[in-house]
């Protein structure tokens, strides 16, 4: 049985967290451990998906609680994927923000990820139909 909740960052032991992120390929996190621990500890939200003791998910959100919330992560272990594990941890973590009118996420192109994310209601901003919307980005 799987067991979602929401965590402190002290709550996942980091050498859990990265076998976690290296299941999934998310290999950027993996090069700078520490660093992976500070961008847990600095989350406004971790929710953690565990099954026999084992992390079998992560979300995490950063918000500033009042206009934007920002789901920066959300993996599940390749073995566990396709059992509703993805959307409950997004539904747990996203739970803690009903207020908050802006809900941004930023991913890869991969047509499965569409789909689920769509599947949670998000659109990419050139489908949004509440208006003109842009997104910029940029990696140091």
């Amino acid at each position: 049985m799987t067991t979602i909740k929401v965590v402190r960052a002290e709550d996942l032991p980091l050498n859990e967290v990265l076998e976690l992120y290296r299941a999934v390929e998310w290999l950027a996190y993996t090069k700078d451990p520490d660093n992976l621990g500070r961008a847990l500890e600095g989350s406004s939200t971790l929710v953690a998906a565990n099954e026999s003791q084992t992390l079998v998910g992560l979300a995490r959100v950063i918000s500033d609680g009042a206009s934007i919330c920002y789901l920066q992560d959300i993996l599940v272990r390749p073995s566990h994927q396709g059992r509703g594990i993805g959307r409950a941890l997004a539904e747990r973590a996203l739970k803690q923000y009903p207020h908050v009118r802006q809900k941004v996420l930023i991913t890869d192109n991969e047509p499965k990820q569409k789909a689920f994310y769509e599947s949670l209601g998000y659109s990419q901003t050139e489908e949004f139909q509440g208006g003109s919307v842009r997104a910029f980005i940029r990696f140091d």
